[in-house]
């Protein structure tokens, strides 16, 4: 029975998360979580307390379910320059594949809800360093590999990175094409380019 509560559970999370990323923290009532969850307001009070420690866990599962995996997935599964570049081109397929243009709720979240409340933004920057850890680590690894300049500054090549993923998001909601992700993308993605 503990079992079929958990995943009970991990699913009113799950609709938790898709309600804030496509209205936002503010857009969001206690009543359309609840609705949409299925659950009293009560009872959604109970199992995850108040609206922004419900909307603190819902950008921890998107981060697990959206970041992380994306991250791990392609650390495991391509060589450091490649794994920066996918990373890249996956936020670009994924902004362009979203008919709702909800961009990515981490970015959404930096800019809406970060602002007014301080441990929400420690908690979407520490999401955030996590990307830029990941562009960090792979430029590292690619300059021993000799796959980028030798000089490439991975710290600040990493945040860059992370500014572009950051544009590409916000640009997308706006409902940029294709052509003006691609030209945010393509001249970052030459930084790692060896020059001729």
């Amino acid at each position: 029975m503990a079992r079929l509560k958990a995943f009970d559970e991990e699913r009113a999370v799950d609709i938790a998360v898709d309600c804030f990323w496509m209205h936002g923290y503010e857009g969001t009532s206690v009543r359309d979580l609840a609705a949409a969850m299925g659950i009293g307001g009560t009872s959604l009070y109970n199992a995850y307390g108040d609206k922004r420690a419900l909307f603190s866990r819902s950008l921890q599962r998107y981060a697990e379910r959206s970041m992380r995996e994306r991250i791990a997935r392609l650390e495991n599964s391509h060589r450091p320059k490649e794994a920066i570049v996918a990373f890249i081109e996956e936020i670009v397929e994924r902004s362009l594949e979203d008919p709702d243009r909800k961009g990515c709720m981490l970015i959404n979240s930096a800019l809406d809800v970060a602002p007014h409340d301080a441990e929400i933004r420690a908690v979407v920057s520490g999401y955030l360093d996590e990307i830029r850890g990941f562009f960090q680590r792979n430029l590292v690894a690619a300059r021993k590999a000799g796959q980028v300049p030798r000089k490439i500054d991975a710290q600040s090549v990493a945040t860059h990175l992370l500014g572009v993923v950051a544009g590409i998001r916000v640009l997308a909601r706006t409902g940029a094409q294709r052509r003006q992700l691609e030209d945010v993308a393509r001249p970052a993605l030459a930084l790692l380019e060896p020059a001729r």
